[in-house]
This record gives C-alpha cells, sequence and structure tokens, in this order.
C-alpha cells in the first residue's frame, strides 16, 4: 500500500491510497462469502455458490463493491497510523480509481489537529484572590445561619415589609376563573416582589382575614400574558424571630458547644472555600493566559459542529420549559444575530482550549487512571442522581466513555498547569497548590457544604406554625 499525505489547510490533510489488488483477496473472498450466502441458485446449497457462477448470475461488479466498502476503512486506518495523522472527525472518501485485478486508488479529506508549539509552561504566572477571611464575613456567614434558624411568630398587627403572610390567591380572567392560578396557604414574604407585581402593594397594611382584589399580567399556565383580576386573602401575618448569637446557639446549630469554637470553624471553613476558589482561579487564568498567547487555526467543521450543539441545547432546555425562542431573546434582552456571535466565539475557545489541553497533556505525558474515570463517573451520576453503574453502563452502550476520559484528562492537565506555575495572592504572597494542599483544600470546603443545615427558607415554609424554627426543629 503506497500513501501520499497532502497538506489543504492547516486542520485539514487529504491522503491519497493506492493498493495493489493482491491485497484485496481477503476482502474479495469475504464478498463471494457473503453475496453466495444471499443469494439461491439451483444445484448449489446456499453459501456455497461459485465465485465463477456469482459473476455470471449477479456480476463482479456487485462483488467488487462490497469488497472495496469492507476494505477501505481498514486501509484508512493503516494509513493515518503509519502517517501519525491524528482524524478529528469522519473522512470524506472518494475512489477515484478501481482497476479490476490491478489497482484500488481512493483519497480520504479529513480535519486533524493543527501543529503549534506550547511557551515555556514553567514560566507562566498568575495572580488570584487572597484568601483571607476577615470577621465582616465571618459575621456574614453566622448572620445567614441565623436566618435558617429563625422562627416565625404569628402577629395580630396589619402586615409590614419583612413579614411572611399565610395568602390565598384567586385568579380570573373576564369573570372567569382561571383554575391553574389558585393558590391557598402559601407563605410569602412582604415587599419580596417574588411574584406578582401589584402583590406587594395588596398587601401592604393588609390583616389577617382581610380580602383585597387587584389587577395583574399572569406570568405563567394557560392564561400567561393576560390580565386577570387578583383576589388576595391574608390567613396570617408573622414575624421573623432570629435566634441570639451565644453559645445556646451554637450548641443548636453546629456541634459546638461555643459561640467562639462556631466563629473559629467558621472563619477556617471560609479559609478552605476561598483557598480552594485560589485554585479554581488559578487553573481558569492560566488558560485564559494560554489562549491569548497562541493563535490556534481551527477546523471550521468542528467549531460548527460545537455551534450547533449549543443551538440544539439551548433550544432543549426551552422545550422542557415551554418557553419558545422568542420568548428567550426578549427575556435576555438579546437578539437571534447576538446570540450566534455568542455561540460561535464560545465555540472558537472552548475548541482552542481543547488542544491547548490535549498538548499539555502529550507533551507532559499526563494520564487518566481508572480510579480518577471512576470518580468522576460517580460524581457525575450523584449530580444526576441516578445510580453510578447505571450511568457507566449508558456511558458504554452509547460510545461515550472515551470523550469522558478525555474531559478527564483536561482536567488533569489544568491542575498540571497550576502545580508547576508561578501563583501568587493579589498581596504578592505565594499560593501552595500542589496536589496535597489543593485538595485538602477542596475536601474542607466540601465538608463545610455538607455541614449546612438542610432548612427550607421561611417564605417557602406555608405550613410552619409558631415556635417552629424555618429547619421544622421545635425549639425548646
Amino acid at each position: 500500500m503506497k500513501t501520499d499525505v497532502e497538506e489543504l489547510s492547516p486542520t485539514r490533510v487529504k491522503l491519497t491510497i493506492e493498493v495493489p489488488f493482491s491485497e484485496l483477496k481477503a476482502n474479495l473472498d469475504k464478498a463471494y462469502r457473503e453475496v453466495a450466502r444471499q443469494i439461491r441458485v439451483p444445484g448449489f446449497r446456499p453459501g456455497h455458490v461459485p465465485p465463477r457462477v456469482i459473476d455470471v448470475r449477479i456480476g463482479r461488479a456487485v462483488v467488487l463493491e462490497q469488497a472495496v466498502n469492507d476494505a477501505v476503512p481498514e486501509l484508512y486506518s493503516k494509513a493515518v497510523s503509519e502517517h501519525d495523522v491524528v482524524p478529528l472527525s469522519q473522512p470524506e472518501v472518494e475512489v477515484t480509481r478501481l482497476d479490476d485485478g490491478k489497482e484500488l486508488t481512493f483519497t480520504a479529506e479529513v480535519d486533524v489537529r493543527p501543529s503549534f508549539d506550547l511557551p515555556d509552561l514553567d514560566a507562566l504566572s498568575v495572580t488570584v484572590e487572597n484568601a483571607d477571611v476577615d470577621p465582616e464575613q465571618v459575621e456574614e456567614y453566622l448572620g445567614s445561619l441565623r436566618e435558617r434558624f429563625a422562627s416565625l411568630r404569628t402577629v395580630d398587627r396589619p402586615a409590614e415589609t419583612g413579614d411572611f403572610v399565610s395568602i390565598d390567591l384567586a385568579a380570573t380572567v373576564d369573570g372567569s376563573a382561571v383554575e391553574d392560578a389558585q393558590t391557598t396557604g402559601y407563605s410569602y414574604e412582604v415587599g419580596s416582589e417574588s411574584m406578582l407585581d401589584g402583590l406587594d402593594e395588596a398587601l401592604a397594611a393588609m390583616t389577617a382575614g382581610e380580602t383585597k382584589t387587584f389587577e395583574a399580567e399572569l406570568a405563567g399556565g394557560s392564561q400567561a400574558g393576560k390580565m386577570a383580576d387578583i383576589q388576595v386573602t391574608v390567613n396570617s401575618v408573622k414575624v421573623k424571630d432570629l435566634p441570639e448569637l451565644d453559645d445556646e446557639f451554637a450548641q443548636s446549630a453546629s456541634e459546638f458547644d461555643t459561640i467562639g469554637e462556631l466563629r473559629a470553624s467558621t472563619r477556617k471553613q471560609l479559609a478552605a472555600v476561598r483557598q480552594a476558589g485560589q485554585a479554581g482561579q488559578a487553573r481558569q487564568r492560566l488558560l485564559d493566559s494560554l489562549l491569548d498567547q497562541l493563535d490556534i487555526p481551527l477546523p471550521e467543521r468542528i467549531v460548527e459542529t460545537e455551534v450547533d450543539n449549543r443551538r440544539h441545547s439551548l433550544q432543549d432546555q426551552l422545550t422542557r420549559a415551554g418557553l419558545t425562542m422568542q420568548a428567550y431573546l426578549e427575556s435576555a434582552g438579546t437578539s437571534q444575530a447576538k446570540l450566534d456571535e455568542d455561540f460561535l466565539a464560545d465555540a472558537r475557545r472552548s475548541v482552542t482550549a481543547g488542544f491547548i489541553l490535549d498538548k499539555v497533556a502529550t507533551q507532559e505525558d499526563i494520564k487518566v487512571t481508572p480510579e480518577e474515570l471512576s470518580a468522576y463517573v460517580t460524581e457525575q451520576a450523584y449530580r444526576m442522581g441516578v445510580a453510578p453503574d447505571q450511568l457507566a453502563k449508558q456511558l458504554s452502550d452509547n460510545g461515550q466513555l472515551p470523550a469522558v476520559a478525555a474531559d478527564v484528562l483536561r482536567g488533569n492537565a489544568l491542575s498540571w498547569l497550576a502545580q508547576h506555575a508561578t501563583v501568587v495572592d493579589e498581596a504578592g504572597r505565594p499560593v501552595d497548590l500542589s496536589g496535597g494542599a489543593a485538595e485538602a483544600a477542596a475536601a474542607a470546603a466540601g465538608d463545610e457544604a455538607a455541614a449546612e443545615p438542610a432548612a427550607d427558607d421561611a417564605a417557602g415554609d406555608g405550613d410552619a406554625e409558631d415556635g417552629e424554627t424555618e429547619g421544622g426543629e421545635p425549639k425548646d
């Protein structure tokens, strides 16, 4: 077999492959056997029709076509392997010559990885935000924790901004009730402006048992976009009582005995979160630095595929949400032309970043271990709410495991960059992003997230009675 490789562009090549007919013998024999099994000829058992009879009854051209179709993929794979061509897409194949008994010649045009050189990776440097935690940040976190453990207390007075009211809502359009715009016992924070326009104004100064009617445009449901008469009835008015920031609170909200211990732990956990954030910032800013330094030619077909994937993904999300593209564009304050422009810019950036990280992984001999791949699949399964084994089987059945491994490999390449570059914070202090330090920070940040109370927001707890915390645990 003889192969000639012609560079059509920095990202596309054309392979011309010439094959002596003798190398097609196995494919021809296979084609004859396949055809023999498919035809019925008197005097011959199925599958035992001689080639000469097939040539006469069916025609050798049919056998040649089947043999060539069988041989070309294998010959193409052998050619790209021998000439170190790394295809990025399916080839466009054309048989240019088929001389029976002498030679087969075909061409294959395919997108390939562009050739480029990386800068000195050890010389890269970036600045990330400080990881210092000040007292105000600690108190802000403790304040949010107090909000989680607040309780609602009924008051006998008109509603004010910040109060929580239990309300019934009923909408009518042209005198007819809107069935999907009725609710009872809904807990709402006055002044939050999180529901219908005009609701907060109507609730101001209302007392328990009082009813008012106001006009508003329905945002969803069967009558979305229409003006409706909204009747609101207040069932109760409640105020939020925050617990004192003392030792008793520390004991109820955490595993600590004193508020001092809780403050110290909070500072430590916030610092760990910020340190984990530094690692993420370093990786992103290092990648941005390489993107700025390198002007890499891109295969337009690959970019177009990325753009199409983004369009389809957005359309699927809109369809599931029951929204139209026009409604999305209006709510986002953009146009189709601007959206297409953003998609193209994002796709080009994504493709370029992939080439860079793949090059880093190859140059530095970075690998993906089975344990890393398994951990990644397990994490994705957890986020999707499915069993890891189920997701792994689905990925395997759909042939997606190589793509998953590529994602993990690129993540490893980013981590390698962060560990070998010079990283300082805004104060000029070196930041340790070695594997152990980064993992410890991330683990600590994860511990904090896991330790946070899984309490509902007061505004979403329509059934909370007096003396109940928002987390649903009764106070002593």
